[in-house]
């Protein structure tokens, strides 16, 4: 079982008088970026909205723009005007000051949303649903590890108990809930920070790997909405692991030999009735429900950019770990890309190649498109898979960053989906990205070749 450490005197020191306002777009790697403001500025953002540069849509994981983008080289990295997203004023309650967040999303100098923005780019999408008379019900599962307190970026990830050499006995105790009664105190608080925001979480499950997690949310048709819960639930995990001196990670892979993590996306669709269009024909064929798993399976290949974001992604995509790497599809199947969930009216689609590293309003986007793709293509997938489906024979989906980057600039799907200024931008971040992690030789390169070569 794992040994909570003591609480940290921070979780417990009695909050400033003063206070902060946190106020923060979604860049496009899903990372919060904006500014802390003195807690009576809150009426100002909320009556006038907030100036940050509209370069906050084109940067790269460590935060530094992406000159490709143009959003900001050439252009003079004007600002853009940020509003307030309603119903986004919300208490935060891990910090050891009295603060309240706000969410933005950026308009451009007309008042319509800005293009670059993710919020906008999904709001895009789900406005062809609606012309098509179909709303999506969407819910996500969110996996992470908890991890000791790290103090580099570099520095190895470990289990809470693990000794200096990182060695901890490496327990899995998959749906322990002695595991679940360890981390009590730290589950306690993401309860009570979830409904102080307003997030319907809908359970927790101890997972594969040594201390990984899962959260759930309730289904809701308010897509946008479910893709805020994503976010904000991420930042709820690591505050309150951190007032007890834990840390958390929404890394795809943080060990090499045990379970990444994924966020699961549920789909299911509903017609202007209200009826689940999934329901009346099943899985049979020609039905509604496997033309959106044609669709889906016919643009995976073209998402895998959103999809698996990181350099570090590829590596949760491995065979025999309950992470897809054909495009498959199966009934209740967990291993292949896309599992049927048969449950009369509640019958859905389970995505299940995302990893929790990424943003989750283009995942949905990109899920979404393809499922609508689908319906209007009347695509058609191969037959479901039975059994581990990594040895099925189906069709890879990409293992490289520079691959799934090439398809992604390619694809006529993906600038439908998102829009081709959008695919331009996105591109050009992972570009960047991609460059970084070629210009550093690793560890156990030198290991390998340093003295041997």
């Amino acid at each position: 079982m794992t040994i909570l450490p003591r609480i940290a005197a921070a979780g417990k020191s009695k909050k400033s008088q003063g206070g902060i306002v946190e106020a923060f777009v979604i860049d496009g790697n899903g990372v919060p970026r904006g500014k802390w403001l003195p807690a009576e500025k809150l009426s100002d953002v909320s009556d006038k909205g907030l100036l940050i540069p509209r370069s906050v849509f084109a940067q790269d994981i460590w935060g530094r723009d992406a000159d490709e983008a143009g959003l900001a080289h050439g252009t003079g990295d004007p600002d853009g005007l940020c509003r307030p997203v309603e119903g986004s004023v919300l208490p935060i309650s891990w910090l050891s000051r009295r603060a309240t967040q706000v969410m933005l999303r950026m308009v451009d100098a007309a008042g319509a949303p800005y293009f670059a923005d993710p919020r906008t780019v999904l709001e895009g999408v789900l406005a062809r649903f609606k012309d098509a008379g179909l709303t999506p019900v969407v819910a996500t599962e969110l996996e992470f590890y908890f991890i000791e307190p790290t103090e580099t970026a570099g520095e190895t990830p470990r289990p809470s108990g693990a000794d200096a050499q990182r060695w901890k006995g490496w327990q899995q105790n998959v749906l322990s809930l002695d595991e679940l009664h360890a981390y009590d105190v730290i589950f306690a608080d993401i309860a009570r920070f979830a409904a102080e925001q307003g997030i319907p979480l809908d359970g927790a499950v101890r997972e594969n790997g040594p201390d990984q997690y899962e959260l759930n949310f309730t289904h809701t048709d308010d897509v946008v909405r479910a893709a805020d819960w994503t976010i904000m639930l991420k930042r709820i995990v690591k505050g309150a692991a951190r007032r007890h001196g834990m840390d958390a990670t929404f890394m795809a892979k943080p060990y090499g030999g045990f379970a990444g993590n994924g966020m699961h996306t549920h789909l299911s669709l509903l017609d202007r009735a209200g009826a689940n269009i999934f329901v009346a024909e099943g899985h049979a064929e020609g039905g509604k429900l496997r033309q959106a798993i044609g669709g889906m399976l016919n643009t995976m290949k073209d998402s895998m950019l959103v999809l698996a974001p990181h350099a570090n992604s590829y590596r949760r995509l491995t065979p025999a770990a309950h992470a897809p790497t054909r495009l498959s599809w199966g009934i209740d199947n967990r291993t292949a890309a896309i599992r049927v969930i048969e449950a009369g009216p509640a019958t859905r689609i389970e995505h299940r190649v995302a990893g929790s590293d990424t943003n989750p309003y283009l995942t949905m986007a990109v899920i979404l498109s393809a499922a609508l793709h689908g319906l209007q293509t009347g695509a058609v997938p191969p037959e479901p898979t039975v059994g581990e489906h990594s040895e099925s024979g189906c069709e890879s989906l990409p293992t490289t960053w520079d691959e799934a980057l090439a398809r992604f600039e390619a694809s006529d799907f993906i600038a439908e989906a998102l829009g081709a200024p959008y695919r331009h931008i996105f591109a050009a971040v992972k570009r960047q990205e991609i460059e970084e992690f070629r210009a550093h030789v690793t560890e156990i390169e030198y290991d390998a070749y340093l003295k041997t070569a």
